[in-house]
């Protein structure tokens, strides 16, 4: 048992030794399918802390010949599957962590010396009659001639030179080249998987990693439910905790990943595995992703002005979806031709979910907004900020059922972020959803549209832990009347879906006048009683 070849099993031991593991062993089903084919070169790429590394620990414990992980596996998944026993400990595994090697070196031709070095090292310990060359390609060629034994490769933070040298193309250059002498067309590869943030193909113009099957936030593909936690494992720790699923939804949801299975798109709601464990854990829901890097990273990236990224940036705050164009993103840190390469930059980083059939993105969840928010306190957007902060009193104007007040909070966040188009109902619900951006502290915020023109129609529904705040449903009107707002929200019954809050649940009735520049406001407690039902 070596350091980087065949590792052993104590990665993945450690993982299920933790107060909580989530089975995902059915991965090794998806690679062992793979397995010296043509598709042997897959590259997985995710956000930060969202399980590449435990993936990686749990297939050197599969693969790794030099180790006995029956029991380790016997109680998961995969041991139900067809190719489980062919493949178990079956291969020599080399697994290398390019941060490692990167952070101890001075630039990259020592980082790749180091490596290389290092590995051979370890091939002469276990084959010391079958390696000579101390050129790591030939050794692993001499080696599987004798042997027939193939490799399974796996490289964790595959990309991170691309992440700290991002405007060194010659050292990406150089790096690219080594992979692909390493690893294409090599018959000792068994299997070659990568992690990373990025994916792989398009840096600059040189493809040398051509030969690598993606798999990525914007595509993830038959590996989508890989990718963090299932709404269906979320509800399952939820139970043995005794946590709050609706609160985890709010907090940590939002990552909508599209496969295709039996023929048939499948979305998964997907979930940050780092923070919902912290959650389950402490019981208390905060911001743990984000504790794990500052907001700086984010930051710089918002503050590009692309083409109007402000204005999208904003739109999503206030819960808006705005279309993306991924084709144009050249998988690298520094190449940005528009708006839409730093969208799709923000999706691979975990600050944007993206939607594959309406090929829009949108801010995830609570934790991640506020992510934003600290960004954008610091960047100079003192009209933004000004709405979010004034946001709290707006919605205890609501609660205290003081429609003045309320108007007058809307028409300074309509002044505030003038650099909205103000002419139609979507620009209207933009404003008054973030106007009322706080109400998501309590609520869970439900967008209609209803057809027809000149309203938008916005449920807030307190969360459980919340019951003791007012239901609302709120009316949007475009040069209209309040009070035929109100009576249209009871002519259309909207109230229907919130029965459940009689007593509780207040019509809020917003209008813009086009010729004065201002919003009214009427507010209506609605009382319900039993006997009605």
């Amino acid at each position: 048992m070596g350091i980087y070849l065949n590792p052993g099993n104590k990665g993945f031991r450690e993982s299920i030794q933790s107060a909580i593991y989530v089975d995902k062993t059915e991965l090794i089903d998806k690679l062992n399918a793979v397995l010296d084919t043509r598709q042997k070169y897959v590259c997985i790429s995710r956000p930060r802390r969202f399980g590449k590394s435990m993936a990686a620990d749990m297939l050197a414990a599969y693969y790794d010949r030099e180790t006995d992980s029956r029991k380790l596996f016997e109680k998961y998944k995969i041991a139900k599957s067809s190719s489980y026993k062919n493949h178990l400990n079956q291969y020599d595994v080399i697994k290398v962590n390019m941060q490692e090697f990167l952070s101890a070196s001075s630039d990259v031709n020592a980082m790749l010396l180091m490596l290389q070095k290092r590995l051979v090292q370890e091939l002469k310990n276990k084959y010391p009659e079958f390696v000579s060359s101390n050129y790591l390609v030939f050794d692993m060629q001499d080696i599987y001639a004798h042997t027939q034994h193939p490799f399974v490769i796996l490289i964790d933070e595959w990309d991170c030179l691309f992440r700290e040298y991002e405007n060194d193309h010659e050292a990406q250059k150089q790096y690219l080249d080594f992979l692909r002498a390493w690893l294409k067309d090599k018959e000792y590869v068994a299997l070659a998987y990568m992690t990373g943030i990025l994916p792989v193909k398009k840096y600059g113009t040189h493809s040398a990693l051509n030969m690598f099957t993606e798999y990525s936030m914007t595509n993830p593909r038959e590996m989508a439910e890989y990718f963090g936690f299932t709404e269906g494992e979320v509800k399952e720790l939820c139970e043995e905790y005794g946590r709050s699923f609706e609160e985890m939804s709010a907090w940590y949801d939002g990552y909508e990943l599209t496969a295709v299975e039996n023929g048939r798109l499948k979305t998964y709601s997907m979930y940050n595995p780092k923070s919902v464990v912290d959650a389950m854990i402490s019981g208390m829901f905060d911001n743990y992703w984000n504790q794990t890097e500052t907001y700086d990273a984010l930051k710089i990236y918002i503050r590009m002005n692309y083409d109007g990224l402000k204005d999208d940036v904003i739109r999503m705050l206030a819960g808006d979806r705005v279309l993306v164009n991924t084709g144009t993103f050249s998988n690298d840190m520094t190449t940005f031709q528009g708006k839409d390469d730093v969208l799709t930059l923000l999706i691979h980083l975990g600050y944007l979910s993206y939607h594959w059939q309406e090929k829009t993105v949108s801010i995830p969840n609570k934790e991640v907004a506020q992510e934003y928010v600290n960004a954008i306190g610091t960047m100079g957007w003192k009209e933004v900020m000004d709405s979010i902060e004034k946001s709290r009193k707006l919605l205890e104007a609501m609660w205290n059922m003081d429609g003045d007040t309320v108007a007058q909070g809307i028409d300074r966040a309509h002044q505030e972020i003038s650099i909205l188009k103000y002419n139609d109902e979507n620009a209207l619900s933009c404003t008054i959803n973030l106007a009322f951006y706080f109400a998501r502290e309590y609520y869970t915020i439900i967008r209609e549209l209803p057809a027809g023109k000149g309203f938008a129609d916005i449920c807030l529904i307190p969360r459980k832990i919340y019951a003791d705040k007012p239901a609302a449903v709120i009316e949007l009107k475009w040069n209209k009347s309040v009070e035929g707002a109100i009576s249209q929200i009871k002519e259309k019954r909207y109230v229907d879906a919130l029965k459940d809050y009689q007593g509780n649940l207040l019509l809020v009735a917003v209008n813009y006048d086009k010729n004065t520049k201002r919003h009214s406001c009427e507010i209506e407690k609605l009382e319900i009683s039993k006997s009605k039902e």
